[in-house]
């Protein structure tokens, strides 16, 4: 058995290029051997999301704080909440992220097809952003 300490691993940015606004991922791991399961712990302070990305497997997000927004192309942009469990079919395209006013915490959790986990693609732009969920009050 591992035990990674919480706080033995550094933080890091997110990077620009695939994030807008102040991204923060903890914990990044992967296993070890036959295992494909990769995940980190990542922070979306209010405003912050992800570029519009697939995985070749999949992801599982665990909210564990705060209040965000998803999309999947095609869709509407769906409120996330902490205690929400979102599974992202494999190759679905899809963005997430903080509100406006509200930062997010999830835990997301992918596996590796051929060692890559994202196929990462265009930035969510801001007229897509901010046109929000359906019943938000978004400015």
């Amino acid at each position: 058995m591992e035990i990674a300490r919480n706080g033995s691993v550094p933080s890091v940015k997110g990077p620009a290029e695939y994030f807008t606004g102040s991204v923060r991922i903890d914990m990044q791991f992967k296993r070890e051997g036959s295992s494909r399961l990769t995940g980190a712990i990542v922070t979306f302070e209010p405003g912050a999301r992800s570029a519009w990305h697939t995985h070749p497997l999949g992801q599982t997000l665990i909210v564990t704080s705060g209040k965000g927004w998803t999309q999947c192309e095609g869709g509407p942009i769906v409120e996330i909440n902490a205690g929400d469990i979102i599974c992202c079919p494999p190759g679905h395209k899809h963005w997430h992220g903080a509100t406006p006013t509200t930062a997010m915490t999830h835990i997301a959790l992918q596996e590796a097809l051929d060692g890559k986990v994202v196929d990462w693609m265009e930035k969510v732009t801001d007229e897509e952003y901010l046109a929000g969920p359906p019943t938000s009050s978004a400015a």
